[in-house]
């Protein structure tokens, strides 16, 4: 049996605490602790969070104590997006003689401002005998690995674009309020000034399947503009008047020879119709993979996250991508 620890209970990370529990009657995972910073949680049962009754398991908002206590053999942790900020915890965890899965986008594929701290976490699970993997829907799946995995009957591929189109109308709300729903496009285009916002991970993605695929792209480059709405939309959480931004339109792309090889845009907004995931490869043969509805990635990222797991658990210790292990696959599911 797996211990888990569930490292930070935003949305995501509550519905993980909600999986891994309905998981346990498989006896291949049990979840045995969770941390949180927020006052509001902590000491409370999860189970008056999932409001599913008392699960014996209760917010703790002394990591270390966590982790000391209850030996964790695998930590799922969603915090924040940026490695700056995450960088503390993930070494805490690390130090602590347990696995780590992250949503943290900026993991999935660090760049060169982090590589002293890339080899610092690397050398640091090695000496612990650890794996910390940065993965979730996208960055992790929709985006690169599923491309990635879509060249595999190919013996050549000319050109990858990727297509993620979504209604962030029936996402949560703090992704609502991530991608700018309801903003004047000024305001939208203070927040993009600081360099920290739309979706971070993108760029992530463009380097995870170049670089599986062994390309060397002579320029990449990504833009980021707004998504306007053409009449008023009302979620759960927002209000986006007509003219107001309804959230992002962001490109990324890598070219060689003049040519752009691989593409990928994603559309995130609420009323965004229709939603889809689509994967083109130019190539021998030539592959067009179309999702249609697309991938709720609320539900798919928390699968993402759990789903590691076992490869996680079996991989030589070290920092990891998606690409250094296995395919993913979904376990104690199909019953």
């Amino acid at each position: 049996m797996v211990r888990v620890v569930q490292y930070g209970i935003g949305p995501i990370g509550l519905e993980v605490v909600r999986v891994l529990l309905s998981k346990q009657s498989t006896g291949e995972v049990k979840l045995v602790g969770i941390v949180d910073v927020d006052p509001q949680k902590i000491g409370r049962d999860v189970g008056e969070l999932l409001s599913t009754g008392t699960t014996g398991v209760v917010v703790s908002g002394d990591a270390d104590a966590c982790l000391a206590e209850h030996r964790p053999d695998v930590v799922i942790h969603s915090t924040s997006s940026f490695i700056d900020v995450v960088g503390d915890q993930l070494l805490q965890c690390v130090d602590a003689g347990s696995h780590v899965i992250s949503s943290t986008e900026e993991l999935s594929f660090p760049d060169g401002q982090s590589d002293g701290f890339v080899a610092r976490l690397d050398k640091a699970c090695k000496d612990n005998g650890v794996v910390v993997l940065g993965t979730g829907v996208n960055p992790g799946y929709a985006m690169d690995a599923l491309a990635v995995m879509a060249t595999a009957p190919c013996t050549r591929v000319d050109s990858i674009q990727v297509e993620r189109a979504v209604d962030a109308g029936r996402r949560r709300g703090p992704l609502q309020r991530k991608i700018g729903a309801g903003l004047t496009p000024a305001q939208f285009a203070e927040k993009k000034a600081t360099g920290r916002f739309g979706h971070i991970g993108l760029m992530q993605s463009l380097r995870l399947v170049a670089d599986a695929l062994g390309f060397e792209p002579e320029q990449m480059s990504e833009t980021l503009e707004p998504a306007i709405a053409d009449r008023q939309i009302r979620t759960d959480f927002v209000t986006v008047d007509e003219g107001a931004v309804a959230g992002i339109h962001q490109v990324a792309v890598a070219k060689a020879g003049g040519r752009a090889r691989i593409r990928l845009e994603l559309k995130m907004a609420v009323g965004v119709s229709p939603s889809i995931d689509r994967v083109v490869v130019e190539g021998d043969p030539p592959i067009d993979l179309r999702i249609e509805g697309g991938i709720f990635g609320d539900t798919a990222t928390v699968g993402a996250l759990v789903n590691a797991i076992p490869n996680v658990m079996s991989a030589e210790p070290g920092f990891k991508r998606v690409i250094d292990l296995p395919v993913g696959r979904a376990f104690a599911a199909l019953r």
